[in-house]
């Protein structure tokens, strides 16, 4: 479960990608803006993108959102257009 939100928030957050100084390493959005993405979106996407896995990657959960936007609730819409969604 876990997983999955961290999944989702790399989606949202993907525009904030920062490489490490050795170039291999990701880190996705702030600590807040992780915060902020598993609380709007993590039970939706539990809900409406339970058949996803890890290995799926995170563009696929948010393709999974995106395609499911007519469903979901009101605060993770409000992020996903936030972030130009």
């Amino acid at each position: 479960m876990r997983r999955l939100a961290i999944a989702v928030l790399l989606a949202i957050a993907c525009h904030s990608v920062a490489l490490a100084e050795n170039g291999a390493a990701q880190q996705f959005g702030t600590p807040a803006q992780r915060r902020e993405a598993i609380s709007a979106c993590g039970s939706d996407a539990r809900l409406y993108c339970r058949r996803l896995k890890e290995a799926d990657g995170p563009i696929a959960y948010l393709a999974c959102l995106e395609a499911n936007r007519s469903h979901l609730s009101t605060r993770c819409v409000a992020l996903l257009e936030q972030y130009g969604r």
